[in-house]
């Protein structure tokens, strides 16, 4: 514990930097701090300064129901809370924060630098405070002068049929969740326009988009926030005047009804379609009609989607260097990576981060070697905090932007924003500091910080195979430990962490009785020989149709009650069918709970098949292909590409540590498919790379005398391209070639002279120069057999 001594060096040297001339007579600080009767003295606060005021009164009256009074002057009151202003020039929404006695009185300041930083010097201070029911302490005296190293620090809020949340959500939730977020330094919110790539309209709506979205404005203006609007240009045709005219006329109809708008963001896709040459003479009108109602507003956009072709006409028009611009800002679906973006941007605009924080597969920062049981199951948006991969992705890209407007759906990413909020103001802050922040403010923190440090093992349950992570039931056991406290009753955060890790656990358990089921349904099968192929059958029709435990219906039930208190508490859409979600794929994973997870569906369909056979020999020799599945031959080479654990050959290249973006790395994923629909799981699973960058299976140690045919899956998403396979010596294995079905499994003999001292490389690329989201070439399955 620090010594009075070290405190009192602490508050001089910080007295010499803020300058505190009124308190220049300051004697040691208290090592702790009760202000459960302190006053609140702020005697200027007017506008923004007196709703960040109000911020701190009400968020402390609901953690503790103490109710600090408001006071003009300090008075004879022992412990006072006095807001004000830092003297002198300072840096922009920075703060000062001073812990100091004199004679029998206590006082904690908080001098703002402007309003913002008296907004969050109170966050600071909110996020700090230890408070309990009738109890507000300051456990250690805040001795300090900070200012963000990021100008923006935002974050995006969609009102909008797709969202799994926010459509659900009144005003005064948003203004919770601006609060909130302001706490911990956000300084901007991005609204998408009303009218963009979704629905006009949710059933979830408590009331209109516009008469919403507006309403959000006017909260942000309330707290002095920024205002930016994500403007999507989705008419079909710019080069029709008429359509350019249509478009002018809606966006003046809805600019001019903000109360203020501090940037407009346009994406050049991810939505939109627009070429640069017909999209840079529209924004350029734009820009006027936004400016004349709301003069020095911004400007950025965005090339997201562009091929390579438009990235070009993107880069001629930026060196131009029109005077409409303010920045670009870079998103997922760009198809040259951010370093490279800003090489070839001029340096007069400043490129914003719009990093998808929502998403773990078919994403921009995809979960590294997800295990398939939680792709199927939790699917694309689940509850997903990732602290150790959102700091690596911050460090990584962060040095080359201003800012980050992170891409969000709803709550299920709530961690991951306040982690980039923070960082967005010290990128030196430690995941750890954070996240006992976030446990402290929104759930009182739990007895020993054991809440903080339970939200990383979430992320480590998602490492290596489902199988393999014992820790997946113990990070289940420390939540449910906690699900007592008091201050957890009722509280969605906890209730979606808790949500969480009984999904993760209740996975764990279905997947190894599913891989059991299969087990036993593969042994029955062998027995074929001896018992006839209608006995296998039946015992293999048996063993795949066990039922699940008492414990894993448990953890079943326990899911299906935290979904209803979250839609209960905060609006949280975990089923389409219970709770309005637009899809299964925008957080709805409850509707994935009874996913099968193994070959049952394919299984017993393919006995029906069989079954229909008129002889014996023919029944005994489809049985025996299904049990030699990935051994046709001896000495078959196999690859269930997509299953982390189970491909062997794959080159994985730069990996996520170095490559968050898996620009040049492998990537695991998963099709928009289950068990369910007839599929194998080695079907459902592929490996797939981004735009020009191969798929690269490579095999060693092969037998020189002998050849080869490569069988393989064609397998994955619908939006499939044409693909070439090569050798790495360069021998053609197939021309370019469309996927006939999905899945398609071909064979292909391995010419003469691809294999090179006992070494073969495979392989595979899309056509050249896309763009979109860079996928679309996907192999499920592989096998190198050799020939008699």
């Amino acid at each position: 514990m620090p010594t009075s001594r070290h405190w009192a060096a602490v508050l001089l040297a910080t007295l010499a930097i803020g300058g505190a001339a009124p308190f220049a007579d300051a004697a040691s600080p208290l090592p702790a701090l009760d202000l459960t009767a302190a006053v609140v003295v702020a005697p200027d606060a007017a506008g923004p300064e007196k709703a960040a005021v109000d911020m701190l009164v009400d968020e402390v009256s609901k953690r503790t129901g103490v109710s600090w009074p408001l006071v003009p002057a300090a008075g004879q009151a022992k412990v006072r809370i006095v807001i004000t202003h830092a003297t002198g020039a300072k840096k922009p929404e920075g703060y000062s924060l001073r812990t100091e006695r004199r004679g029998n009185q206590a006082t904690l300041v908080i001098a703002g630098n402007d309003h913002r930083g008296v907004l969050f010097g109170i966050g600071h201070v909110l996020r700090t405070l230890a408070m309990a029911p009738g109890r507000v302490v300051l456990d250690q005296p805040l001795n300090l002068s900070t200012s963000p190293a990021q100008a923006e620090r935002g974050h995006q809020i969609g009102y909008r049929f797709k969202n799994n949340t926010y459509d659900a959500w009144t005003l005064a939730q948003f203004e919770q969740q601006i609060r909130d977020l302001a706490v911990f330094g956000a300084n901007a919110i991005q609204l998408i326009a009303p009218d963009s790539d979704d629905e006009p309209t949710s059933p979830l709506f408590p009331a209109p988009a516009l008469d919403t979205v507006l309403g959000i404005a006017q909260l942000l203006d309330k707290y002095g926030l920024d205002c930016d609007l994500y403007y999507p240009e989705m008419r079909k045709d710019y080069a029709d005047p008429a359509t350019v005219a249509a478009e002018l006329a809606a966006f003046e109809d809805l600019v001019k009804r903000f109360p203020h708008i501090h940037a407009l963001y346009v994406p050049g896709g991810d939505p939109g379609h627009t070429p640069p040459n017909l999209l840079f003479p529209l924004l350029e009108r734009q820009a006027n009609i936004l400016r004349r109602y709301h003069p020095g507003a911004q400007l950025w956009v965005s090339a997201q989607g562009f091929d390579q072709a438009f990235y070009e006409d993107f880069y001629r028009l930026l060196s131009r260097r029109p005077a409409w611009l303010t920045g670009v800002f870079f998103g997922p679906q760009s198809r040259d990576p951010l370093p490279v973006q800003r090489a070839r941007i001029p340096r007069r605009y400043p490129i914003q981060f719009y990093p998808d924080i929502g998403h773990t597969l078919h994403a921009q920062f995809p979960v590294p070697e997800f295990d398939p049981v939680f792709a199927l199951l939790e699917g694309r948006e689940p509850i997903n905090p990732r602290p150790r991969d959102q700091t690596l992705i911050f460090n990584r890209l962060a040095g080359l932007t201003t800012g980050f407007m992170t891409y969000s759906e709803g709550v299920n990413d709530d961690v991951n924003k306040v982690l980039w909020t923070r960082l967005g103001w010290s990128p030196a802050t430690r995941p750890e500091e954070t996240l006992r922040d976030y446990a402290r403010y929104f759930m009182g923190g739990g007895p020993d910080d054991r809440l903080a440090a339970l939200i990383p093992a979430l992320e480590r349950n998602w490492t290596g195979p489902i199988a393999e992570n014992t820790g997946i039931n113990a990070t289940l056991q420390g939540f449910q430990a906690l699900a007592t406290e008091p201050a957890l009753k009722d509280n969605w955060r906890f209730e979606s962490l808790l949500y969480r890790a009984t999904y993760d656990a209740y996975a764990r358990a279905r997947a190894g009785a599913e891989a059991g089921r299969q087990t036993d349904a593969m042994a029955a099968l062998t027995q074929a020989p001896v018992q006839g192929s209608h006995d296998a059958m039946a015992a293999a029709t048996a063993a795949l149709s066990q039922p699940d435990d008492a414990e894993t219906a448990r953890l079943r039930d326990q899911l299906f009650d935290l979904a209803h208190r979250l839609w209960t508490h905060v609006g949280l859409q975990l089923s389409v069918p219970l709770y309005g979600a637009s899809g299964i794929e925008r957080g709805a994973n409850l509707d994935r709970v009874d996913t099968s997870l193994n070959d049952r569906v394919w299984l017993t369909r393919r006995f029906a098949d069989i079954a229909r056979q008129p002889d014996e020999a023919t029944r005994q020799r489809d049985l025996a292909d299904i049990v030699a599945w990935t051994q046709p031959a001896p000495g078959t080479l196999y690859d269930d590409l997509g299953d982390p654990r189970r491909e062997p050959h794959l080159v994985r290249g730069a990996g996520f540590d170095r490559d968050p973006e898996l620009y040049a790395s492998a990537i695991d994923g998963i099709a928009d498919r289950t068990p369910d629909d007839g599929w194998r799981l080695s079907w459902i699973t592929y490996a797939e790379t981004l735009y020009e960058r191969p798929i690269h299976l490579r095999y060693r140690h092969l037998d020189p005398g002998r050849r080869y045919t490569l069988r393989v899956t064609y397998a994955g998403e619908d939006y499939a391209l044409p693909m070439r396979l090569k050798a790495g010596t360069g021998v053609e294995i197939h021309a370019a070639l469309p996927r006939p079905n999905n899945p398609a499994t071909l064979e292909f003999n391995i010419p003469v002279g691809a294999i090179r001292d006992g070494q073969l490389d495979l392989e595979w690329t899309r056509p050249p120069g896309l763009g979109g989201s860079g996928r679309g070439h996907q192999v499920a399955e592989a096998w190198l057999i050799p020939q008699p």
